[in-house]
């Protein structure tokens, strides 16, 4: 009943609307509010968008007006709801037959997509969603093994993937090996990189492991911006050979594809190979993830990332498992690097900084530790977001043609983060299957884990 009453207390919502957009208004007046721009004399002026704050501002209270009204007392009878002993039938059938259908979806993507918006439109779709996409849900995937399964916070992540990537144009430019023979030495040299940040942070744990991942993410950017000689800074590295189909290039020339298979000549076709190319990497990496979770060495993942004194008192290697979380979770991010400087055939330090770090660590966090499913959808749901707000050109009609939703994903992004741990701390995919079970299989719900544990 008291929630009842709740839901009827108008004054309560609108004050409560009032002072939120009160807040709004101070924290978006130097932010959207005021804009430097440059005018004909190149000096640097003030303009205002009051239009732009006060409609932003009206939605932020209307919708903490919404929330206070109605969906904050449904939130606190689902939060008072008994836990249920049996799940409902139709979360088993989704469970079960979600995986299948994603999969071939994702296999029949291209297909879809150039049946949908014919040759000349598809390339953006496939590259921008797809490929980038997917890049970002094996690196989520990567980091899942580090921070997910064994519990070690890294916030140096990107520089195993700067690795990988700087391995593969270097040793491409210079000795002329193939995208297939460097994609496994990427792999290994990031691996071994991993390794080596492993061993001064084998005693360091929670916020003093993180800061000290986060120094050597920040070291290897630096000395790839200083050793001009071998990386030329900032001005990157151009030029890096693309990866061919068996010896056949993806160019306009007799020998390339579309001519030897009798095809007018598209840039779609490389597109697609590298879409199907990094789709390949990907599920290489669920399935060796999925596989190591049910080997010794991912059950002593798990082990440690619940309690690492249990882990010394039962006799499991702390040292070992540390070093192989890191140099397996470095492999992959290396494997994507390699993918990602052939992809692009220009890579520079730009491209490597804290914030895809902390994009990727936020990808398996709001996805859920330890999920691979969380994880990909957390990756489509931020990178395809970010992706499709470049297409939202009906909001300049709205906001003013000056208007550029590319300014403000980040913004958006932290409020999604914000409302993701409010209304789900422990992440989408807050159930986790065991490693092991005793006849039948069994997720674990998070109503029976301690916040902050497994």
């Amino acid at each position: 009943m008291a929630v009842e009453g709740q839901r009827l207390d108008l004054p309560r919502a609108l004050r409560e609307a009032g002072v939120t957009a009160l807040i709004a208004f101070g924290l978006f007046l130097p932010l959207i509010g005021l804009q430097t721009v440059t005018d004909i004399r190149n000096d640097l002026i003030l303009e205002t968008r009051w239009l732009l704050l006060f409609a932003i501002t009206a939605i932020v209270g209307a919708g903490r007006l919404a929330f206070s009204l109605g969906f904050e007392p449904w939130f606190r009878q689902r939060t008072l709801r008994p836990v249920a002993a049996t799940p409902p039938a139709w979360r088993g059938l989704v469970a079960k037959w979600f995986v299948p259908f994603a999969i071939g979806f994702v296999i029949a993507y291209p297909p879809i997509v150039i049946a949908l918006n014919g040759f000349g439109g598809s390339v953006k779709w496939i590259d921008n969603f797809g490929i980038q996409i997917l890049i970002y849900v094996m690196l989520g995937w990567g980091l899942n093994i580090v921070v997910g399964l064994a519990g070690l916070l890294d916030l140096g992540y990107v520089a195993f993937y700067a690795v990988g990537a700087y391995s593969y144009a270097l040793l491409a430019k210079s000795f002329g090996f193939s995208f297939w023979i460097l994609l496994p030495m990427a792999g290994t040299l990031a691996s071994f990189w991993g390794i080596l940040l492993g061993f001064p942070v084998l005693r360091l744990r929670g916020d003093y492991l993180a800061i000290v991942t986060l120094a050597f993410g920040e070291i290897i950017r630096i000395v790839i911006i200083n050793w001009v000689d071998l990386t030329s800074g900032y001005a990157g590295i151009s030029g890096i050979p693309r990866p061919t189909f068996f010896g056949i290039p993806f160019n306009a020339n007799d020998d390339g594809f579309a001519a030897v298979f009798g095809l007018e000549f598209s840039p779609l076709y490389r597109v697609i190979f590298l879409y199907y190319l990094i789709l390949a990497l990907a599920l290489l990496t669920a399935f060796v993830t999925v596989r190591l979770r049910r080997l010794p060495v991912g059950r002593a993942w798990e082990a440690l990332r619940e309690d690492e004194i249990a882990c010394r008192s039962l006799g499991i290697n702390t040292t070992n498992t540390k070093l192989t979380a890191f140099a397996m979770g470095a492999m992959f991010a290396g494997f994507a690097g390699s993918f990602f400087a052939a992809r692009q055939g220009f890579i520079s330090p730009e491209s490597f900084t804290f914030l895809e770090s902390a994009t990727i660590l936020s990808i398996v966090v709001l996805g859920g530790m330890g999920s691979q499913i969380g994880v990909a959808i957390a990756a489509i749901v931020m990178i395809g977001g970010t992706e499709i707000m470049r297409e939202l050109d009906f909001l300049k009609q709205i906001f003013g043609p000056t208007f550029d939703p590319t300014q403000y994903r980040m913004l958006l992004f932290g409020f999604a983060m914000v409302l993701i741990m409010i209304w789900r701390p422990r992440g989408l995919i807050a159930t986790r299957t065991p490693s092991v079970f005793l006849k039948e299989r069994k997720s674990i719900s998070v109503d029976l884990v301690k916040e902050g544990h497994g």
